[in-house]
């Protein structure tokens, strides 16, 4: 048998900001509205909305939270921004693969939004995050190439997918991926989606090994539904009806996209699992953008329909979850999950030799992808 090169992870790092943002705080602070400014409201036992002693805020926070998952989030301090916090991402990463910097052959660095200072709202992208990075990292080395993916949350997947193409070639034989984000910047406190958005960033170590057998990455897959779903997100003014500032803030049509990810998520995942000539049956893990948790749990189940299996048949402890307490830090959400899995800070969750993990995200553009990756038998110390 013929030996060839494969990509695989011999490094991951993430920063979790300290900064906790529990949904107490929306319910003390926050009024929601809706995008025509009407205060949004809501009530179980009412259909004409009218709401008693309940108190609007509260009650929405409260059905948001049964709906998402989601109890807290993380958000960065003032002083920080978004390539501040992927530089202490990629630091403990190189650290954890014990390489030399001035090895690496490039630097991908996925986000959205460029650098957004606290006290200005306009995003920075020159130069580009990948380039910050690298200069914070004090890498001399010039053959050490930075660039920035913005491909919206399916953005640092897509940077492993550039990096898997480029170590295959011949062309590198070590990459750092990134993937970080401060959308608590460009959120808007009168939406009631801003309670999903969180800051975050992870990162990983690619790197080249020759072997007879398939390892590490096997296979991906991608699409891109641009005709008909291109601005499911998108930038436009706050709902506040009083609010007297310019900013754009980050807009979503969620039930819109909650439908498309159900349709089309599975489909990408099976495409790649058939690439790989892999089935279900043989994935141990399955690490998806940490959007929403009733999303992510009926995608698993659309996933398994199509291989014939019944909700009832989905393993436990088959999709790691940390959108409660994290939120949904865009592309930082898989970097940093795939980072606390490794390392053992997941509960009833953990990675072993040979393993297959299936990789998914789902985001702006829309924009889907998915990875199928076989633990190598080497057991990294991450």
């Amino acid at each position: 048998m013929s030996t060839n090169i494969y990509t695989i992870i011999t490094g991951t790092g993430s920063y979790v900001p300290t900064k906790v943002v529990s949904n107490k705080y929306f319910k003390k602070h926050h009024k929601f509205y809706s995008s025509d400014g009407e205060r949004i409201k809501y009530s179980e036992d009412s259909k004409d909305g009218i709401l008693g002693e309940i108190k609007p805020t509260e009650k929405v926070v409260e059905k948001f939270e049964e709906i998402t998952g989601i109890k807290k989030r993380r958000y960065v301090w003032d002083y920080q921004n978004t390539s501040d916090i992927a530089y202490l991402a990629a630091k403990k990463t190189i650290k954890s693969a014990r390489i030399d910097k001035e090895g690496l052959d490039y630097i991908i660095f996925a986000h959205n939004f460029g650098d957004i200072r606290a006290d200005n709202k306009r995003s920075e992208f020159v130069p580009n995050l990948a380039a910050r990075v690298k200069h914070k990292l004090e890498i001399r080395n010039p053959k050490t190439i930075a660039y920035d993916v913005p491909f919206g949350c399916p953005g640092w997947l897509q940077g492993v997918i550039h990096a898997n193409y480029f170590i295959k070639s011949g062309d590198a034989k070590r990459a750092l991926v990134i993937g970080a984000e401060t959308l608590s910047r460009i959120s808007d406190p009168y939406d009631m989606d801003s309670m999903i958005y969180a800051d975050g960033a992870g990162a990983t170590i690619l790197e080249a090994k020759e072997s007879k057998e398939p390892v590490g990455i096997l296979s991906h897959a991608a699409r891109s539904d641009t005709f008909e779903h291109a601005y499911m997100l998108w930038m436009d003014k706050s709902y506040g009806p009083d609010y007297k500032g310019n900013e754009l803030f980050l807009k979503m049509h969620g039930h819109k996209l909650y439908r498309y990810a159900l349709k089309t998520v599975p489909l990408v995942v099976k495409e790649s699992l058939d690439k790989a000539g892999l089935s279900l049956s043989d994935v141990r893990k399955v690490l998806i953008h940490q959007a929403n948790k009733k999303m992510d749990d009926k995608i698993l189940e659309g996933l398994f329909r199509l291989y014939g299996k019944k909700k009832e048949e989905i393993p436990a402890y088959i999709m790691p979850m940390t959108i409660s307490w994290l939120g949904n830090s865009s592309v930082a959400t898989l970097p940093t999950l795939l980072d606390l899995l490794l390392k053992g800070k997941l509960d009833n969750h953990d990675l072993r030799e040979e393993d297959i993990v299936v990789f998914a995200s789902v985001g702006s553009g829309m924009n889907i992808n998915s990875v199928v990756y076989r633990m190598p038998l080497i057991s990294f110390k991450f």
